[in-house]
């Protein structure tokens, strides 16, 4: 009785995904959807081939903030209490 049901749900579920992805396949409107995933896939495999060059850039840039703000903090004076 269980395996029946198994295979059962099994084929429906076969049906369905089967024929949902026929649909999205032949659907025009998904061409956007597939050129999207396109310049996705692009950007990462940019990112992972400049991956060393990127975090380097970023940390120079995080350093370079840091002396700013700590250069700009020890000149600023407190104000004089009488």
């Amino acid at each position: 009785m269980k395996a029946n049901y198994l295979k059962e749900t099994q084929r429906k579920w076969k049906g369905k995904v089967g024929s949902v992805s026929k649909r999205f396949w032949k659907d025009e409107a998904g061409l956007g959807t597939l050129e999207m995933l396109m310049i996705l896939a692009v950007l990462v495999l940019i990112a992972i081939a400049f991956r060393k060059w990127i975090i380097k850039w970023v940390n120079t840039l995080f350093n370079s903030t840091d002396t700013k703000i700590t250069n700009t903090s020890t000149s600023v004076s407190e104000p004089v209490t009488t």
